[in-house]
């Protein structure tokens, strides 16, 4: 494996095109951040937002921990309508409240964003994911389509990997140090793609974001809770749920996903063969959730 080296060379990354023999050519990092905006909720947070398409259905998007709008565009590129993308509180130039956050807070901000922008259909990645389970506690009739992606935790707090690898992030972002933070958002890379054109595009795009906007602590515990008590009160959501997994992704078990699929009484499970799906799968899993969303 070539190591990774920070910052990088001065033209921006190795003189030879690809990840090298055997490493995947197709992964694209995120699309460019356009102009967003700060919008006001009912229960005081302002959240940062990006609306993109025309016309109906409505989806809204839910990011990972750590990660925002950048990040999620990519898997609504095939999706039909008007997308939804926003940040949650302590991410970007959302609102970071004082006190203690739990899921219950991250569902209020999914809600007033779909609330808000109309959403009949939701898409939630990691940390998303696990907030649009809260939400559907609540309000299971909320959303005619769902798609989980990478759920990290249901009714169990996420593992010691997650919780240390979100406790050096902070720390990074914290610290200021470029060279810190590129380390440990390196490993959100599939090592093949790691010193490419594709991956230095995706680390500096991170780290201006990152370093521009920080991310706030309260975020911190968030790791140790989990988004349910009880993951069978998830049989009154009778929507279509599309829940994707991917094998050896240590911060995302396929038994959470499993055990999400079996508590959805409408919910179809895909297993990718290993992860970073997204660089290495990306058409495939673009596909495959643009037209479960648009169907």
């Amino acid at each position: 494996m070539r190591a990774f080296r920070w910052p990088p060379p001065p033209d921006g990354g190795p003189r030879t095109w690809g990840p090298g023999p055997g490493g995947p050519r197709s992964g694209r990092p995120p699309l460019p951040e356009p102009e967003t905006e700060l919008v006001a909720t009912p229960h005081g947070v302002r959240l940062e937002r990006l609306v993109t398409g025309t016309g109906d259905p409505v989806t809204v998007f839910a990011h990972g921990l750590g990660n925002g709008i950048a990040t999620t565009r990519p898997f609504g590129s095939g999706v039909t309508g008007r997308k939804v993308f926003f940040q949650f509180r302590g991410h970007g130039r959302s609102d970071a409240p004082d006190g203690r956050w739990d899921y219950l807070d991250l569902a209020r901000d999914l809600r007033a964003i779909a609330d808000l922008g109309g959403a009949t259909r939701a898409f939630g990645v990691s940390l998303g994911a696990g907030a649009l389970c809260r939400l559907l506690i609540e309000s299971p009739e909320r959303f005619e389509r769902l798609v989980f992606f990478l759920p990290a935790a249901l009714d169990q707090p996420r593992g010691p990997v997650a919780r240390a690898r979100l406790t050096e992030l902070l720390e990074a972002v914290e610290s200021g140090d470029a060279s810190a933070v590129a380390d440990v958002v390196a490993a959100e890379l599939p090592p093949a793609v790691r010193n490419t054109p594709a991956g230095w595009a995706y680390l500096r795009q991170r780290l201006d974001h990152l370093l521009r906007d920080g991310l706030a602590f309260g975020l911190a515990d968030l790791p140790e809770q989990a988004p349910l008590v009880d993951a069978g009160a998830l049989a009154a959501v009778t929507a279509p749920a599309l829940v994707i997994a991917a094998e050896g992704d240590d911060l995302h078990p396929v038994e959470v996903a499993e055990q999400l699929a079996a508590a959805l009484p409408g919910a179809t499970l895909h297993r990718y063969a290993r992860p970073g799906v997204l660089w290495t799968e990306r058409a495939d899993l673009r596909g495959r959730i643009s037209e479960f969303l648009n169907g």
